[in-house]
């Protein structure tokens, strides 16, 4: 499996620098073009897709397994037409697609996992003190987390958070196996979404950057160390340039950064990702709802056959990758 680290030679020499810098880090990042297909979704495959509440059957956990599989095919798919392999890779949660993880790993894939416990407002591990035996079990090549923090929200509840994430950073770090992928969620305060009168489009354009940026600089504060920070997605290019720049600051340079799919239509996706590619440090996208859902709801109606559902889903996911990289080879500034 090919991983952007850099040659130990390297990094004991950037390591040195940042030391007398003051800046007490081991980055290793990531700059190849990243094209990731997520469907780690856990509490939305159980109540969305199926209508389910409370425990889980061993049968409905077979009918979600079988559904990832159906997303999983779709991403095989879309490789054997032709999407590039060394830049595109799945995210897939280990409760329902364990071996999907593990065919990944044998078939040489870019693949990651979540650590997150699914649709809860504050960040926690999905095994507790376990976490580390699983991502061991697997060794992907990306941890990810799903973190909501909002700068001015609760300060009791980001910290707790920053703790928790920074006790990952520290092991992902020493480790040195998997790297760290951060899925990061700004949502919107009362105060700050009756500032931009309940809009949440305005809070998203004119509320959301800033408070990002504000983030980054706490997180990175407090001492997690992403390799990849996955990022809602960002209207205007001047945003996305100071993410970036907010993002390597320090000496994080190899860092980079993808776009997020929010399950949103696929116009809106195709904006963000096109106005993501023209900046230095977007190195891809991470979009799965909007490749997905629908085939998987039809399968599930039985309107449409399984075999038409994986077809579509590789046509959408492969439809993203030539616009990133259209995007990207158009770009006047690359």
């Amino acid at each position: 499996m090919e991983m952007a680290f850099c040659e130990v030679g390297q990094i004991d020499q950037d390591q040195s620098l940042q030391k007398s810098e003051g800046v007490n880090m081991n980055i290793r990042g990531y700059q190849k073009p990243l094209y990731i297909l997520p469907f780690d979704h856990r509490g939305s495959f159980e109540t969305g897709l199926f209508g389910w509440k409370g425990a889980l059957t061993a049968e409905q956990t077979a009918q979600i397994a079988a559904a990832k599989q159906v997303i999983y095919d779709g991403f095989q798919e879309a490789i054997a037409n032709g999407a590039p392999k060394d830049r595109s890779g799945i995210l897939v949660d280990e409760q329902f697609g364990a071996a999907i993880l593990r065919d990944a790993a044998e078939k040489g894939f870019t693949f990651a996992c979540p650590a997150e416990k699914s649709g809860q407002e504050e960040f926690d591990f999905e095994y507790g003190d376990e976490f580390a035996a699983h991502i061991e079990a697997f060794h992907p090549t990306f941890l990810k987390v799903l973190v909501r923090y909002n700068p001015e929200g609760d300060q009791a509840l980001n910290r707790r958070q920053a703790d928790r994430l920074k006790r990952l950073s520290d092991y992902l770090q020493a480790a040195r196996r998997s790297l760290f992928m951060f899925e990061l969620l700004v949502p919107a305060e009362k105060a700050q979404l009756d500032e931009v009168g309940g809009d949440k489009n305005a809070y998203d354009s004119k509320l959301r950057p800033r408070l990002m940026v504000e983030t980054i600089k706490q997180l990175q504060s407090s001492g997690v160390e992403p390799d990849v920070w996955k990022i809602e997605g960002l209207d205007r290019r001047e945003d996305c340039e100071r993410i970036i720049e907010t993002a390597r600051a320090g000496g994080r340079d190899s860092v980079g950064c993808i776009i997020l799919g929010r399950g949103a239509d696929e116009q809106k996706v195709r904006q963000w990702l096109t106005t993501a590619a023209s900046v230095p440090g977007f190195i891809g996208f991470a979009v799965g709802r909007t490749d997905f859902w629908q085939p998987l709801v039809d399968w599930r109606d039985k309107k449409i056959s399984r075999e038409t559902a994986v077809t579509h889903i590789a046509r959408e996911y492969r439809g993203f990758v030539d616009d990133f990289e259209g995007a990207v080879a158009g770009s006047p500034l690359l």
